[in-house]
C-alpha cells in the first residue's frame, strides 16, 4: 500500500521547512550536504509497525541511516526527524529551544501513524533523551521505548559550567543591545560555543553551542523526574567506556524507570557513537534480541 496523500503533504512539509532552514543557515564549511540534514521514511507497503528514530545533538537524521536502515530489514516502517536547528549549522542550533525539538518530533509522530498502527519510539544520544520524553509526556503513542548513549550525565567538565555560562552570553546580550555602539568589544567577551570532537564529523557541527547544552541539561531534569511513569517495555543501552557520557546516565536511567518488562546492557566501547560503523553489529543485535524473541506489537 502506498502512502496516502496526507502523509505526503505531511512529509513534503518537513522537507520544506528543511529547505528553508538550510537555505537560510547556510554556512560554508560547516553546513553539510542536503542528504545528511533531510528526514526519511523507509516505508514497507504492507507493515502495520515502525519506529520513530531520533538524531543526536549536533547530528542529524544521516546519523541513524544504518540503525533505520537494519530496522526497516525487520519489517518495521520508520521515521527519522529531523530535529530544529539540526542539519544546517550551529549558528542555527545556538538558537533554538528542547520545545522546538520535541516539536519537531511530534510532528514525525504524526508522519509514520500515518502508516503504522504500532509505533516505537527510538533515539541515540539526545534523541535517546527525547525518545525517553516522548514516552514519558505520550504514554498511550508508544509501544515501546529504547534510548542509546542518552545523557544524564556529561563527562566533560565544561558542560558543568554551561548555565552560567549562557547566562552571562545573555547578560552580555543585553548590554549589546543598550550600548550598540559597544557591541563589537562586549561580544568579545561572550562564550557562545565550544569545540565539539565529533565521532563523525562528515555529520556533526564542530562547534556546539552552550545555549544547546543547557536545553539537554533541562530536558534531562524533565526526563529524570518523569522516568518512573515509564511502563512501557524499555531498552536501555550504553557504551561501557564513553568518554563523554557517563555510563552511570544509563544506570540511573534503567534504575528509575518502573516498568514491568525493561532490559539493561553495556556494549563495551570507548566511543559515544555507537549507532555507526562496526560496533552497530552489536548494538543492532540488542535492537533486535529486544523487539523479536517475544513481540511486543
Amino acid at each position: 500500500m502506498r502512502i496516502s496523500s496526507y502523509c505526503q503533504a505531511l512529509l513534503d512539509d518537513e522537507l520544506t521547512r528543511f529547505e528553508q532552514d538550510y537555505q537560510k543557515h547556510y554556512l560554508e564549511g560547516e553546513t553539510k550536504a542536503k542528504e545528511v540534514g533531510a528526514p526519511y521514511l523507509l516505508h514497507h507497503a504492507d507493515a502495520d509497525k515502525g519506529v520513530l528514530l531520533i538524531h543526536g545533538l549536533m547530528a542529524a537524521p544521516e546519523e541513524v541511516r544504518q540503525w533505520a536502515e537494519f530496522l526497516y530489514t525487520l519489517g518495521y516502517n520508520v521515521y527519522a526527524p529531523r530535529m530544529a536547528g539540526h542539519g544546517t549549522s550551529a549558528d542555527d542550533l545556538s538558537d533554538r529551544e528542547m520545545n522546538e525539538w520535541i516539536a519537531s518530533v511530534d510532528r514525525g509522530h504524526d508522519i509514520l501513524a500515518c502508516c503504522s498502527k504500532h509505533i516505537i519510539i527510538a533515539g541515540f544520544s539526545t534523541g535517546g533523551a527525547v525518545a525517553l520524553h516522548q514516552a514519558i509526556t505520550k504514554p498511550q503513542a508508544f509501544d515501546a521505548v529504547i534510548s542509546i548513549s542518552a545523557p544524564l550525565k556529561f563527562k566533560k567538565f565544561s558542560a558543568k559550567f554551561a548555565s552560567l555560562v549562557n547566562t552571562w552570553n545573555q547578560t552580555l546580550r543585553q548590554v549589546d543591545a543598550l550600548l550598540p555602539f559597544q557591541m563589537n568589544s562586549v561580544k568579545t567577551l561572550r562564550k557562545e560555543f565550544v569545540t565539539n570532537h565529533a565521532d563523525n564529523p562528515d555529520i556533526n557541527y564542530l562547534r556546539c553551542p552552550v545555549h544547546g547544552i543547557v536545553q539537554i541539561q533541562r530536558l534531562m531534569k524533565a526526563v529524570c523526574r518523569g522516568l518512573p511513569s515509564i511502563q512501557i517495555p524499555s531498552l536501555i543501552i550504553h557504551a561501557t567506556h564513553d568518554p563523554k557520557v557517563d555510563v552511570q546516565s544509563a544506570k540511573e536511567i534503567f534504575k528509575r524507570i518502573r516498568a514491568r518488562k525493561k532490559r539493561y546492557r553495556e556494549v563495551d566501547f570507548d566511543k559515544h557513537g555507537i549507532v555507526r560503523g562496526d560496533i552497530t553489529k552489536i548494538v543492532f543485535q540488542e535492537v533486535a534480541d529486544f523487539l523479536e524473541p517475544e513481540p511486543i506489537v
